[in-house]
């Protein structure tokens, strides 16, 4: 990536054009999608407008309990706020952990969209933080358990120290080979 920003340089927009190209292939040659992390939020917008609009028009959730809260009232004690901005964050951070390159936009959503999620769960039913609570808990245990970003990065690293073994290997019997040969 480093490489094609330094090669496309140039700010004209014919050269951010190739730029943007190339950067999609390269992106589709090693399977890495950069919007990765926001894809589980873009899905869960309508889940929480139906969820939203079902405490307000349902009695028995508005006036309904569960441990300390009123699902249909703030949380008083800003704890599933809290619980929901860290599992958001850890979720986030887990899909850009195994991302071979970070960039500022994933890195800065990787941030930004726990504080958003604390204001707004702040500032909405106690239910719909309980259901970002235990959607995005579950969230960061399925991406342990099936897209362990620190098993691929063992992976990733343990191929790239075979291909330098197999090089180094390769440039000694090079070395051989030349010394064998003035002989």
């Amino acid at each position: 990536m480093k490489a094609l920003q330094k090669q496309y340089s140039s700010r004209d927009m014919e050269t951010q054009q190739k730029l943007q190209a190339e950067m999609k292939k390269l992106y589709a040659k090693h399977g890495v999608h950069p919007m990765a992390s926001m894809l589980p939020l873009i899905v869960q917008l309508p889940i929480l407008i139906a969820l939203y609009q079902a405490i307000w028009r349902t009695q028995a959730l508005k006036t309904g309990s569960f441990l300390w809260l009123q699902l249909g009232s703030k949380d008083p004690y800003y704890i599933l706020p809290i619980l929901a901005a860290l599992f958001t964050f850890a979720s986030s951070w887990l899909a850009m952990k195994s991302q071979p390159e970070q960039n500022g936009m994933t890195t800065s959503m990787t941030y930004l969209m726990p504080v958003v999620i604390l204001i707004t769960a702040i500032n909405v039913p106690s239910a719909l933080s309980l259901y970002w609570v235990i959607s995005n808990a579950f969230q960061v245990g399925q991406t342990l358990v099936i897209q362990n970003p620190f098993k691929i990065n063992r992976e990733r690293e343990a191929k790239k120290q075979a291909e330098r073994d197999r090089k180094k290997t390769l440039e000694k019997a090079r070395k051989r080979a030349v010394r064998n040969h003035k002989r």
